[in-house]
């Protein structure tokens, strides 16, 4: 079967599917023309039949009332197009759908591809973010996603536990894989590079399970720990800055981030300012050693730091530059920015402690969205914790 050619209800149940996500799709016309260029017509009815925890090829025969030999080629083509985790265990593998985002959209732009309109495709995702989605990504109490800080740049008198350093997170992952920047690779296809010169493969990690499911289906490439740490390395040269799940264990990605390319940035630019979670500390700037020379400006990822607001100086050359608090994410990508030591980070005030696993995280972001109420079945609220727990294989 061929695309759904933008018909006007057939991915009604597969977007309503894709809704028991903590992330949902907000459903607009640039959504249906995404969606109908993903999935077939079988893909996107299968896909709608998937219960929400991770599953058998028997249940999935049941849920689908399919045959087997007809569904199992089928969920293979969907797990070599990201659309489907399959996830080998003890002899019987488990398929889960995947979320849009963090899902589907991001591994769509992971490979090179030549079976989509990847310039139409691009241009459609950004447009349907810009215009949807933000407000259903970055409007959670809890955030999705959070950031990591440069160890290096820790005042020597703070503690930092082992989940807030992506070398630790590295060396604790016991498996990592290296890919495509999916969000460079937008751009790309924009006609766009990045403005720091980061590159858009080789840049991006995934660890665990995750990096198992990727690596198994050409999403990206199998590294040793000495060459994640070093793709590390090379993020602090560029000042990119390090963003991971928003749980304390076993994070299934450390993505490095920049202001031009990285749709998390660009929120946090709209304005979600609380879109990604902060790292416990905040980048400040001691005013006699600032020159206002502006090298920090395009070194901060978030666009926090510019002229203090509502104060006026007597000439230019008293200006100094000043971190907006409620936005630095507290990373240090801008400190080795700045030739007169004038940035370093400092401990805010108030540090949140992330949820321990993904199923914790989801659970959360479920019930401040109301989608997971008291009276919900605890059936249900047994799925939702199964979900997305990546515990196998």
């Amino acid at each position: 079967m061929g695309h759904h050619l933008g018909t006007k209800d057939s991915l009604v149940p597969l977007i309503d599917r894709l809704n028991k996500y903590p992330i949902g799709l907000v459903d607009s016309a640039k959504l249906r023309e995404i969606l109908a260029l993903l999935f077939d017509e079988r893909e996107a009815f299968v896909a709608s039949r998937f219960p929400l925890e991770e599953s058998t090829l028997a249940e999935l025969t049941r849920a689908t009332e399919m045959p087997a030999e007809d569904l199992l080629p089928l969920l293979e083509t969907m797990a070599d197009k990201g659309l489907v985790m399959d996830m080998p265990y003890a002899g019987t593998t488990y398929y889960l759908l995947m979320p849009g985002l963090i899902g589907f959209f991001e591994f769509t732009f992971m490979k090179h591809r030549t079976d989509l309109p990847m310039e139409h495709l691009a241009k459609l995702m950004r447009e349907y973010l810009e215009e949807s989605q933000a407000k259903e990504f970055f409007g959670s109490k809890t955030q999705l996603t959070r950031a990591l800080a440069y160890e290096e740049h820790i005042p020597v008198t703070s503690e930092i536990a082992t989940y807030e350093q992506a070398r630790e997170i590295i060396r604790e992952a016991g498996f990592g894989a290296v890919g495509i920047c999916y969000c460079r690779h937008k751009k790309s296809h924009q006609g766009k590079t990045c403005a720091k010169g980061a590159p858009m493969e080789g840049i991006c990690i995934s660890l665990g399970s995750a990096a198992r499911f990727l690596s198994r289906r050409g999403f990206a490439e199998s590294k040793t720990e000495a060459e994640l740490l070093e793709v590390i390395n090379r993020a602090r040269d560029l000042r990119l800055t390090h963003v991971t799940d928003n749980i304390r264990e076993k994070p299934s990605f450390i993505c490095n981030c920049c202001r031009c390319c990285c749709e998390l940035m660009a929120g946090v630019q709209m304005g979600f300012h609380e879109g990604i979670a902060k790292t416990g500390f905040t980048a400040v700037i001691d005013p006699e050693r600032c020159d206002y020379c502006g090298t920090c400006f395009s070194a901060c990822n978030v666009k926090a730091i510019g002229l203090p607001k509502g104060r006026a100086f007597a000439s230019p050359k008293d200006r100094y530059a000043e971190v907006k608090g409620a936005v630095c994410l507290g990373c240090g990508a801008c400190i080795s920015a700045c030739e007169k030591g004038a940035l370093s980070l400092v401990p805010s005030e108030q540090r949140t402690l992330p949820p321990r696993k993904k199923r914790d995280l989801f659970v959360r972001i479920l019930r401040e969205k109301g989608r997971l109420g008291p009276f919900v079945s605890s059936r249900l609220k047994t799925q939702v914790r199964r979900a997305f727990s990546f515990g196998r294989g």
